[in-house]
């Protein structure tokens, strides 16, 4: 049987993916009958769920006590931008100095060459693989904090809509296949650049979609 523990982290887990996923909105009412229903689920694991996305700002109580999906502004996403231009930059230039090429970067890498081809891709298909690119740039600069560090980084901004407002990845392929093609030829100072680069790119295309509004 399944301890209350366990319902609690897989109700965690669901809810969370079905935010992230961008199924419910932030401008969404959400209540604990609601989602005890729709999920089978009981109140005392939905609650200790529920308590731990709220500690980790994914949710916020109302005073009349229903639940909101916390909303993460263009400004919090430009914040991270930067903050992961800086950190991945260095992260990328030590992978090149330190490690030699590992097999995580080499699949990406192949990954990227089937996006960098064109076509529509499906957002959150692509959310996977851009996951592993620079979960792997972490590992390979033997860096496991800043791992964990981009994912929660990564889990904020996946709940702005604007990330959401693309469905053509080619360009941003082509510019983690040149991150890779970096540190495998050792050279710090050219993957630092590219993924400098790569972070500033994706800035202007979030600065570029904003202006289409």
């Amino acid at each position: 049987m399944i301890d209350k523990e366990t319902l609690a982290q897989q109700f965690y887990r669901d809810l969370k993916q079905r935010i992230l996923e961008g199924r419910f909105s932030s401008d969404e009412i959400l209540s604990e009958r609601t989602l005890a229903v729709e999920f089978g689920i009981s109140r005392t694991p939905l609650r200790a769920a529920i308590s731990r996305l709220e500690n980790e700002n994914v949710i916020s109580r109302l005073p009349n006590g229903a639940l909101m999906v916390r909303s993460v502004t263009v400004e919090q996403l430009l914040e991270i931008v930067q903050i992961r231009r800086l950190l991945e930059g260095a992260a990328a230039a030590k992978a090149a100095a330190t490690s030699a090429m590992t097999p995580e970067l080499a699949d990406s890498r192949t990954r990227m060459r089937a996006y960098a081809e064109g076509g529509d891709i499906a957002f959150d298909n692509f959310w996977l693989d851009d996951d592993a690119f620079h979960l792997a740039i972490a590992k390979a600069a033997e860096l496991p904090l800043l791992a964990t560090m981009l994912t929660e980084m990564r889990s904020i901004a996946r709940r702005c809509t604007i990330t959401r407002t693309h469905d053509r990845f080619d360009q941003q392929a082509r510019e983690h296949i040149a991150v890779v093609d970096a540190i495998e030829a050792g050279n710090a100072e050219a993957a630092q650049v590219a993924m400098e680069l790569h972070f500033d790119s994706v800035r202007a295309r979030f600065l570029g979609w904003l202006a289409r509004d």
